[in-house]
């Protein structure tokens, strides 16, 4: 038996997501109170994820969402979260996968998580994604904020089997 079967990487990071799937779910339920608002990271371009096809030629990689004040029908599922957004007054429907997250923050609380891709998934994307594991420039916020500033973000780089 290998003796890497144990990998709590991987166990705090889906403990992680299911963080932000209970944020989210507690938002659905009873919407943001005071000034909570989320800045959700994700990429677009994983498997399952859903957004229309302007979105994805504007944001192919990464792109970066904010549930506040104007969000509708969000849907939280066991393996992913359905949102409908106003882009530029058009309205568009959004289906993102936790496993798709890259970053997921509370500006108002000073809170933040940061996930990242998981070795398998790098190897099958190529040598170009091994290089560059998450696009560093985030999307700027409609209010100026910058979704990592001040929050404490967890990097689970420490937990990482190198």
């Amino acid at each position: 038996m290998a003796d890497n079967w144990l990998r709590y990487d991987r166990m705090v990071e889906q403990a992680l997501r299911g963080v932000v799937r209970k944020a989210l779910t507690e938002a659905g339920q009873r919407g943001l109170p005071g000034e909570h608002h989320f800045y959700i990271t994700f990429h677009t371009d994983r498997p399952n994820v859903g957004i229309a096809d302007w979105l994805h030629q504007q944001y192919p990689q990464e792109m970066t969402i904010i549930l506040q004040h104007q969000f509708w029908d969000l849907v939280i599922e066991d393996d992913r979260f359905a949102v409908t957004l106003s882009f530029g007054g058009r309205h568009e429907r959004l289906t993102v996968p936790f496993a798709a997250l890259t970053a997921f923050a509370d500006p108002s609380v000073k809170f933040g998580l940061q996930f990242e891709a998981s070795e398998a998934e790098l190897q099958a994307k190529g040598p170009a994604a091994q290089a560059v594991k998450q696009n560093d420039k985030p999307l700027a916020a409609a209010d100026g904020d910058d979704p990592r500033k001040g929050a404490d973000v967890v990097a689970l780089d420490a937990f990482r089997k190198k």
